[in-house]
């Protein structure tokens, strides 16, 4: 089993050495075109430990290996967080720069959007939720650049019928 999950350790390093390499050529490419973009530009990948016990691997940043900067906004961290004890989801979003009421939250259908400008700072990020909560039951949070919103989960009935055995 240890060497399955070094072998894919592995794999996903590989992946992301490379990203990170081809992130000069996007610094170079943006020098040379005279792009009006400015940066930072960032690129990086989060990983934690899901339910499963299985690595997950996102990527974030406003700029993806292989692209020139296409906007001026940028992508917040965005971490998810079940508390089971709670029955919640927890989103954090890392947005420092901002202030409160420069902050935009929609919940639609199985995403949350976040959008965030204050002066140079702008942020966009999309936010996809992989549980099933009570969208009114939302409550957002903004101290020191970070904006947390928890969700109720909804409670999950069993599915199929209980038969009785006779």
């Amino acid at each position: 089993m240890t060497m399955l999950f070094d072998d894919e350790f592995d794999r996903i390093f590989k992946k992301m050495s490379s990203s990170f390499m081809d992130l000069d050529n996007v610094f170079e490419e943006s020098e040379k075109s005279g792009s009006t973009t400015f940066g930072p530009f960032y690129y990086g990948y989060s990983m934690t430990v899901g339910q499963d016990g299985k690595p997950v691997i996102k990527e974030y940043g406003n700029v993806k290996p292989g692209l020139l900067p296409s906007s001026e906004s940028r992508e917040p961290l965005i971490d998810a967080i079940i508390d089971e004890k709670e029955k919640t989801l927890k989103l954090i979003a890392e947005m420092p720069g901002v202030e409160k009421k420069d902050i935009s939250v929609v919940v639609e259908g199985k995403t949350v959007h976040i959008d965030a400008e204050h002066g140079e700072k702008k942020y966009h990020g999309n936010a996809p939720i992989r549980h099933e909560v009570d969208e009114d039951s939302v409550k957002a949070t903004y101290t020191n650049g970070i904006l947390e919103m928890v969700f109720k989960l909804k409670e999950q009935k069993p599915k199929g019928k209980t038969v009785e055995v006779n």
